[in-house]
């Protein structure tokens, strides 16, 4: 049973992340005694040796966006045949993205990695890459998704969703049901929900006069 989740359906995923390779060695920082969990936004996501070393197999692939970067001339003729996707982890710099390519809808599909559910970073680029950027493909997130980020991530501009492998992609589908009418505008739909609906204005009888209107009138 696929784990993917596009366009309110579990689906066949087509398309074949790329992982890159495990690096050699990767200090453990700290901070007050205590272990940094999230990479600092703008420290680069793979080394000289991971890029060179990461491997394309054939079909539909999801690149890491430092390999494509770095190596985009040998990816050409597939980017052409719209092979090529491009995901972006949630410390990288969004502007990276963007000005690799001349145009953003040339790129097929988009994925944003969430590291760690608590990592919100990708939410500001789902809504940035649609909103500032005009992206209008798929737009998939990937990672540790949880049941209960979808219906915000869809909100976001989400429009797949990769389940994580060991929870039930039945069960998350369910979850973009768990509100019927979001108060807020978001990038899903920018209309408030006083903007959506018409209200009918309220007129009071003429018998249900205030004290304060009635002594006025006494008063002519």
């Amino acid at each position: 049973m696929s784990n993917l989740i596009k366009n309110n359906f579990i689906v066949a995923d087509e398309w074949t992340l790329v992982a890159l390779p495990a690096p050699t060695e990767e200090a453990v920082r700290k901070q007050a005694g205590k272990v940094v969990i999230f990479k600092v936004t703008g420290e680069p996501a793979a080394t000289p040796e991971q890029i060179a070393e990461t491997q394309f197999p054939a079909g539909k692939i999801i690149a890491p966006l430092a390999v494509w970067r770095a190596r985009k001339n040998e990816l050409a003729a597939r980017f052409a045949a719209g092979e090529i996707g491009v995901w972006i982890d949630s410390f990288e710099i969004l502007e990276e993205l963007t000005a690799s390519v001349d145009d953003i809808n040339a790129l097929p599909v988009i994925a944003i990695n969430f590291p760690r559910f608590v990592d919100g970073r990708g939410f500001s680029m789902a809504a940035l890459l649609r909103d500032r950027y005009g992206f209008k493909n798929e737009l998939r997130a990937v990672g540790d998704v949880l049941r209960d980020q979808l219906y915000y991530m869809k909100r976001c501009g989400f429009d797949a969703f990769k389940i994580r492998a060991d929870r039930s992609a039945e069960e998350a589908l369910a979850s973009l049901r768990d509100f019927s009418e979001p108060y807020q505008g978001a990038v899903d739909n920018p209309l408030p929900v006083w903007r959506r609906y018409a209200r009918i204005a309220y007129h009071a009888p003429a018998c249900h006069k205030t004290a304060h209107q009635e002594e006025d009138n006494e008063v002519d």
